[in-house]
């Protein structure tokens, strides 16, 4: 007699989501211990549906399990890094340059401008950090695949996870809300080709702050070792 799987990976899927979202959002931070007894009850799924969850994320590179250390939020490599960098240049850019200016995506772009202004204002830093994966999730619904907007949210979940490793959100993420203002201006103008190499550079300037942060954080680490 065949046994019927007691765990759907539909659910597994959507726990596993979830728990993308929280760290895309910055609620989980970079070598954080994940409690699965505190998730399963705030998620109302069993443990074993968490656990086939902590696999697909652990997979993804989201998350670690050590033997006898239990499960914790990963720490983003430097190398990582600069390949989260170059896929981004890669999809952002050519989303940007191939784009039709008055594709739907346009309104998740001003949405996410308009929200990180106003958690500017607010100096809501965490809130202006969403908004602006929010604008670059809506830059690569410019291209119409469904394919490239499931992999760019998870590759968005671990570039939360290397700005986690900066402690001044303020210093990480205020630059950039008038940089994505000028960028959609540009789009909007129908100035595809200058939209893209705008972002371009905005994204080799964003790879610096974050490599030279990462850097530090390796020097200190020697220096306490």
């Amino acid at each position: 007699m065949t046994r019927t799987p007691d765990i759907q990976p539909n659910l597994t899927e959507r726990v596993a989501e979830q728990i993308r979202r929280r760290l895309t959002t910055g609620e989980f931070a970079p070598g954080q211990r994940l409690s699965e007894a505190a998730l399963s009850e705030s998620l109302e799924v069993s443990r074993n549906t968490l656990r086939e969850a902590f696999r697909v994320l652990t997979k993804e590179g989201l998350i670690t399990h050590a033997p006898n250390k239990g499960v914790s939020v990963a720490v983003p490599s430097m190398a990582a890094i600069i390949d989260i960098y170059r896929v981004r240049r890669m999809i952002e850019c050519q989303a940007l340059a191939q784009a039709y200016p008055r594709h739907p995506a346009r309104v998740h772009m001003r949405r996410a401008v308009e929200s990180s202004l106003q958690c500017r204002d607010a100096l809501d830093w965490p809130g202006v950090g969403t908004a602006n994966m929010e604008f670059h999730m809506a830059i690569v619904e410019l291209a119409d695949s469904e394919r490239l907007n499931i992999m760019f949210s998870h590759l968005l979940a671990e570039l939360r996870l290397a700005f986690g490793l900066l402690k001044d959100p303020e210093f990480l993420h205020a630059p950039y809300v008038d940089m994505n203002v000028h960028i959609l201006e540009l789009f909007e103008a129908g100035k595809l080709a200058e939209s893209s190499v705008a972002l371009n550079d905005y994204l080799v300037h964003s790879e610096r702050i974050i490599l030279a942060v990462y850097a530090r954080r390796l020097a200190e680490q020697g220096v306490k070792g």
